[in-house]
């Protein structure tokens, strides 16, 4: 099974570097290098992404930084796309509840959470324009997203009652931040849902099965190769 792996994600949650200040207005720069569309396998939900044309690599030049963080923000990811679609065929998963989108990027899986009912839904990055394109996003969608800057696993648990986490096991140093914060989300009573691609250092021995969809992956916004994603729930070391 041919899964993509980005070489590094600099996401909330805290993967990769802190991105530099930004040198141009995030929501600026996203209206004008991105386009409004359908998601694929979830086109109830519109995101401002990359396509053809977009400038967005422009953000190499413009921020100063010679290793940039990638335009994550700008792209659905196979296990954000997995975790949408499944809040979409199961509302109940999240109605009526508080839920809190780890790494949350596009704010795609909030989003989702949002339509389907939660009661409120924070998204956290460390992006400065992952945080421009939120707001945009969930306002596009007619939602409401409280939106958390910074990098909040080295902190205690949110108070939600749902942490969705979304492609955050690429990288083993990560993955271990990340299991040990959603351990203690688990510890203070969370359910955590976790969407992924199984990818290198995804823990599957904590992990269930809940769904899996055929989706694409990252920069695939016009879906050629399309490989399987799943939706998990964590569980911890005693369950």
């Amino acid at each position: 099974m041919a899964v993509t792996t980005p070489a590094r994600k600099a996401r909330p949650g805290g993967r990769g570097k802190r991105a530099p200040p930004p040198a141009v207005a995030p929501a600026a720069f996203i209206r004008e290098n991105t386009r409004l569309a359908a998601v694929p396998v979830v086109p109830t939900i519109r995101l401002h992404m990359a396509h053809q044309a977009t400038g967005l690599w422009r953000l190499a030049a413009e921020s100063g930084d010679p290793d940039p963080p990638p335009p994550y923000w700008a792209f659905p990811w196979a296990g954000g796309l997995a975790l949408a679609r499944y809040l979409t065929d199961h509302p109940e998963a999240v109605s009526g509840r508080r839920v809190f989108d780890l790494g949350s990027g596009s704010g795609l899986v909030a989003i989702a959470a949002a339509k389907a009912g939660a009661t409120h839904v924070s998204a956290a990055d460390i992006d400065p324009y992952a945080l421009g394109a939120i707001p945009l996003n969930a306002a596009a969608n007619d939602v409401s997203i409280e939106v958390v800057a910074g990098d909040v696993t080295r902190a205690a648990p949110p108070p939600a009652d749902i942490l969705t986490v979304g492609d955050l096991f690429y990288e083993r140093p990560l993955a271990r931040r990340v299991s040990a914060f959603l351990d203690r989300c688990r510890a203070a009573g969370m359910t955590v849902l976790v969407g992924d691609p199984r990818r290198r250092y995804l823990p599957t021995g904590r992990l269930t099965k809940l769904a899996e969809y055929v989706v694409p992956d990252v920069g695939e916004v016009e879906a050629a190769a399309r490989n399987p994603s799943a939706v998990f729930a964590w569980t911890s070391i005693r369950e």
